[in-house]
């Protein structure tokens, strides 16, 4: 089975963005992380900003 990969981003933020993001994933039971990678790509779908899927990235690590 390929391994998937995953990238890691280290931001800082003010801490009322941070409760905030808290907040909302909580209400949509997802993690922090989590949370925010749907909040990138719902802002890129709106904006017309293409994101290249991990599949595309990676054409030899095929699921199956």
């Amino acid at each position: 089975m390929a391994r998937t990969k995953i990238a890691t981003l280290n931001l800082r933020i003010d801490p009322g963005i941070k409760d905030a993001v808290r907040e909302a994933a909580d209400m949509e039971h997802r993690s922090v992380a989590n949370m925010i990678e749907i909040l990138i790509r719902r802002y890129c779908d709106e904006a017309g900003i293409v994101i290249q899927e991990q599949g595309e990235m990676f054409p030899g690590n095929q699921h199956g």
